[in-house]
């Protein structure tokens, strides 16, 4: 008889964003007419940039005319977009072969997708409070996690110590959903960690473009001895507004070897086997991301979204609230007021003056007492949404 994967029914509910989605259903039910100030969910709110709607026209173009048709694509990705990639990096002061890196159709399918590398034996630590697919992938895996919490006495920025044994470290910096970001001394702690003890480390740098002090990594591997231990899987979602459109890019390193296995090999033969590629549109249209042009409209729609952060965090200054992030990342992270619970907060805000956030508590036990505020809304509902907090809460 067949068995299914009986890991799904480890499972715990996803009952966040289904929460907030049924609260403020009933709410506009019960308040017709009513506008809310929506700061929860992270898709952004600007279209995409000419230059790369310049591409996606001219690549249909492409595809229109029998001497420059693209049929199926490299698995791996298209050797310009792999360039260009590389390029990037480079930019950065990071070095990578373009066999390094592969493209992907966005960085949530690949955090999944990639535990394919590993044994279901090994252990995976996933620091707290955590975006919940990290959690949900490997419990359907069936793998054993290791929880690692932090808190406000650490700014939500842990380091490795004894109770962070586990042979896959999960990193994301800046973080989601507090967004803390990593020193490069931090970053290195982690990294003599993971090569001590034979670990990977699977580094998320979906945020990495709204890193403004320069002093902070955007990359693993600007970090010395990441190449032997480290996975880093990038979006352009957030960067360029992509979330619609889907493309993400990982690198793996040609001397990340366990047990013999070099991961860059076997990430070839398993996207080779698994995939047929991404879009040649859709590559092309990535590839205008990284032209001068292309990096100067997005900073733009990047601005937009900072300018959102300043607003809403010049009002949390104003009441005296403890906050986390904004500065260097999309999102920020605030105590509730009052002692109140995350749920009780979302309750307040939703029903007082009508602005949705995120409940810490969705994104595990350390968010309780805490809450997410994204700022890739419109920036003339987040400055009125930032005025009517005040109000209330001052």
């Amino acid at each position: 008889m067949l068995k299914p994967n009986m890991f799904y029914a480890e499972l715990k509910d996803s009952y966040l964003f289904y929460n907030i989605a049924q609260k403020t259903k009933k709410y506009l039910e019960e308040h017709p007419g009513a506008h809310l100030y929506r700061m929860g969910i992270g898709d952004v709110s600007l279209p995409l940039a000419g230059e790369v709607i310049k591409g996606l026209h001219a690549a249909a173009d492409e595809q229109a005319d029998k001497k420059s048709f693209n049929g199926y694509m490299p698995e791996c990705g298209a050797p310009f977009l792999r360039k260009a990639v590389r390029d990037y990096y480079a930019s950065k002061g990071v070095e990578l072969s373009e066999e390094e890196v592969f493209i992907s159709s966005g960085a949530s399918d690949e955090l999944g997708d990639i535990l394919d590398l590993f044994d279901r034996s090994n252990r995976s630590l996933i620091i707290e409070p955590a975006y919940p697919a990290y959690v949900d992938a490997n419990v359907m895996g069936g793998r054993e996690i290791v929880h690692l919490a932090s808190g406000r006495e650490n700014g939500f920025l842990p380091l490795p110590d004894d109770s962070a044994k586990a042979e896959l470290l999960y990193i994301c910096s800046p973080n989601n959903p507090t967004g803390a970001v990593f020193t490069r001394e931090q970053l290195k702690a982690w990294v003599d960690f993971a090569n001590a003890n034979g670990s990977v480390i699977l580094f998320d740098a979906a945020y990495e473009a709204f890193i403004e002090d320069e002093t902070l990594p955007h990359s693993i591997f600007e970090i010395e001895g990441a190449r032997t231990c480290a996975i880093e899987i990038c979006s352009l979602s957030k960067t360029a507004g992509f979330t619609g459109t889907r493309l993400g890019y990982t690198v793996i390193p040609r001397e990340l070897e366990r047990s013999g296995m070099n991961f860059n090999s076997m990430w070839v033969r398993n996207r080779t086997t698994k995939t047929n590629g991404v879009s040649f549109v859709i590559q092309k249209g990535a590839a205008a991301v990284f032209t001068p042009e292309g990096q100067r409209q997005i900073h733009e729609n990047i601005a937009v979204y900072k300018q959102n952060a300043r607003v809403l965090m010049k009002a949390l200054d104003k009441l005296g609230i403890w906050y986390t992030g904004g500065k260097n990342a999309p999102y920020i992270w605030m105590e509730c007021p009052n002692g109140m619970g995350s749920w009780e907060f979302f309750d307040l805000l939703l029903n007082k003056v009508q602005i949705v956030g995120t409940p810490g508590e969705g994104f595990g036990k350390c968010g309780e007492g805490y809450f997410r505020f994204s700022t890739f809304g419109d920036p003339d509902d987040t400055a009125k949404a930032a005025e009517l907090l005040t109000e209330l809460l001052g």
